[in-house]
């Protein structure tokens, strides 16, 4: 199952995932004058960016809204960054948090599990309801695909709503969690995790052990590490011996380069040197 080539990955190669959240702001000047359109600077950017930290990393997650600011050009870079991905036989995420009903989430996932887009996981938000997920599930059962859905979030708005106490007075994000929770133990894999994964803020941190116990067979995507205040000493409450979880960094990584003079000439060891750098910050607490 996917979740066991994760889990393996994690063991490998550490906790990292590489968010290729690429602005073409982000990319160095010689690179976008070198290319002909900003697709081919988008991809060559996040090629070199693959390339140099392949074996340092355990996966990648790609946000689509990047790609699709930039219109056609975006979408072709999009897709050509997951095909690479893939090439290499590493392990993408898509993150498109997709959250609607019926023929709608079926087309969604035809869309996202195959063709021109097609990833191992994709982010989802059950925030509708979870017949929202049902047209999903038989990837999860027999393509060998996976799902991150939002549990709670690392914005500050996350407690707007997923923090709204229920009538059982436990939080809204809690039932939400038990339910993905129940849902992956059918589509477990041999690392006892679920292919079916859920979403998990590292900057809220005060419940994260509590978190890490009730859902015991959750593998978490968490995102906030680095530019959005999360730190390795955030992190370790929500991973068990070192596993069950990746965790996101995008500027954090692409914009190192920034960090050391002409650093432009060698984003990409740059980029490599941050992920090693987190990496090891978080090894340091298992």
């Amino acid at each position: 199952m996917i979740i066991d080539e994760l889990y393996d990955r994690v063991e490998k190669t550490g906790n990292v995932c590489v968010g290729l959240d690429t602005d073409l702001e982000y990319i160095p000047k010689n690179i976008v004058k070198s290319c002909e359109s900003a697709e081919d600077a988008v991809f060559e950017f996040n090629r070199n960016i693959i390339d140099s930290t392949f074996d340092v990393a355990a996966c990648y997650k790609v946000q689509i809204a990047y790609y699709e600011a930039l219109g056609i050009e975006g979408i072709r870079a999009y897709s050509r960054t997951l095909k690479y991905i893939r090439s290499r036989h590493a392990i993408v995420i898509a993150d498109i948090k997709r959250g609607d009903i019926a023929k709608t989430a079926e087309m969604y996932a035809r869309a996202h599990f195959n063709g021109d887009f097609e990833s191992d996981f994709i982010t989802l938000n059950p925030y509708m309801g979870f017949d929202t997920i049902e047209p999903y599930i038989p990837y999860i059962a027999g393509k060998n695909k996976g799902l991150f859905i939002l549990i709670r979030t690392s914005n500050r708005g996350a407690r707007d709503l997923q923090y709204v106490n229920t009538e059982k007075k436990r939080k809204l994000y809690e039932i939400v969690g038990e339910k993905i929770n129940n849902l992956g133990k059918r589509y477990l894999g041999n690392c006892s995790y679920s292919s079916i994964g859920g979403v998990i803020g590292c900057t809220h941190q005060e419940e994260g052990a509590q978190l890490r116990s009730n859902l015991n067979t959750t593998f978490f995507l968490i995102p906030g590490y680095g530019a959005q205040g999360g730190k390795a000493e955030d992190i370790s409450v929500y991973l068990k011996n070192g596993n069950g979880g990746v965790v996101n960094s995008s500027r954090g990584i692409l914009l190192a380069y920034k960090n050391r003079e002409m650093g432009e000439k060698n984003y990409g060891e740059c980029a490599r040197e941050a992920c090693i750098k987190m990496r090891e910050d978080i090894w340091k607490l298992r």
